[in-house]
């Protein structure tokens, strides 16, 4: 794995969240469950980050994995 995250897809994934819970967003692209990890980041220099929703509703979590509101989008996918 090089030291650049490998674009997912260039657009946001929209997902319910729920007030209270965690989720581990996948950092380094990899992973087959995302925006979410699946530990495909093992053996590189890339971690998931923690995101707590503070309400019920949808998150945007960032897709090209360049957003520099991680996890969240930011709009950095449509500079790409």
């Amino acid at each position: 794995m090089s030291d650049a995250p490998k674009i997912a897809q260039t657009a946001p994934y929209a997902v319910d969240v729920e007030a209270g819970k965690s989720y581990f967003w996948c950092s380094c692209g990899q992973s087959a469950n995302q925006p979410f990890c699946d530990g495909s980041h093992k053996g590189s220099d890339f971690t998931p980050m923690k995101y707590t929703a503070e309400k019920d509703g949808k998150a945007f979590f960032c897709g090209c994995k360049a957003t520099a509101n991680a996890p969240l989008c930011d709009g950095s996918h449509s500079k790409l």
